[in-house]
């Protein structure tokens, strides 16, 4: 999955709305089937969503956002037809709800691979990015990410009030003690998947604290995640800014980088820039941040 820093969810019910987050500067957007639309508005959500899709497609513009659509989980029996509506050229993913087995997961892409024969699609084009917002999603997250080469990203839905904490039953405060430890597990388990799968974090659910978005999404940056999902574009330019790789941080990185490189040709793999040791694992290192800075341009 190409990284993102700040996917712009979108309610699949609203067609202004949702043509609005397209226009906003997000780098990608969201439209949801799910918790934002009502049961008896579903199927008219489906056509709605499906309608935005057909017209990037159609537009076929380099520079538009990334397309995603969070579909509703399998448990509600709502997942084959969303998946049916919105599998369809245009679509970069689909954000599997309350992801817990890895049948589900099995069970969407082969739904996919259905669909995207039926389109004329290229198999495999629509990735999956698994939402873990139980206890029993969190505790599985290695074997989700595993169970299809589709999965291409991991979400933890660790809003405020959200499904996660009601489940674990725990409270939640801005210093993050109390999901601290399930926002590692997901982005060691991430990481731990042996593949370039994309870590991205929950929505942050006060519209009205961006001091707080800013001091919650920088502890994630610190953590390791590349951005997180947004609910209103005024949270976009406050998220960029938190995940931002510092620029002091960018010249010291590519110094070690260009000095690594310098010495390695003349046989050496350990040297010192600024004071600090510089070998193989730190050159690496300088090159995942250098690479990562790229979503800041």
């Amino acid at each position: 999955m190409k990284p993102v820093r700040t996917p712009l969810f979108a309610p699949g019910i609203k067609e202004r709305v949702m043509m609005k987050a397209l226009a906003s500067g997000a780098d990608s957007v969201i439209f949801d089937l799910e918790d934002s639309v009502p049961i008896a508005a579903k199927a008219e959500a489906r056509v709605l969503v499906a309608k935005q899709i057909d017209g990037v497609a159609a537009a076929g513009a380099a520079s538009a956002p990334a397309v995603f659509v969070r579909v509703n989980s399998a448990a509600t029996g709502l997942l084959a037809d969303d998946l049916a509506a919105v599998a369809r050229p245009g679509l970069n993913a689909v954000f599997l709800a309350k992801v817990e087995s890895v049948e589900e997961v099995q069970s969407a892409a082969a739904a996919l691979d259905k669909h995207e024969a039926a389109h004329g699609m290229k198999a495999g084009t629509i990735e999956i990015v698994v939402m873990l917002e139980t206890a029993l999603g969190v505790y599985r997250c290695l074997d989700l990410i595993k169970a299809s080469p589709r999965v291409a990203g991991t979400c933890i839905g660790d809003a405020r009030d959200g499904d996660l904490q009601t489940d674990l039953g725990c409270s939640w405060s801005i210093e993050g003690t109390e999901l601290l430890y399930a926002r590692s597990k997901v982005l060691l388990d991430t990481r731990a998947s042996g593949s370039k799968v994309l870590a991205l974090d929950g929505p942050f659910s006060d519209l009205s604290d961006e001091a707080g978005l800013i001091q919650d999404s920088r502890l994630s940056a610190r953590l390791g995640y590349a951005g997180r999902a947004v609910i209103h574009p005024k949270q976009i330019a406050p998220v960029k800014q938190a995940y931002a790789v510092p620029a002091a941080d960018v010249a010291y990185y590519q110094k070690v980088v260009a000095e690594f490189e310098a010495v390695e040709k003349a046989g050496t793999a350990a040297i010192t820039v600024d004071g600090k040791l510089v070998d193989y694992a730190m050159y690496q290192r300088a090159k995942r941040v250098l690479e990562l800075a790229k979503l800041d341009r």
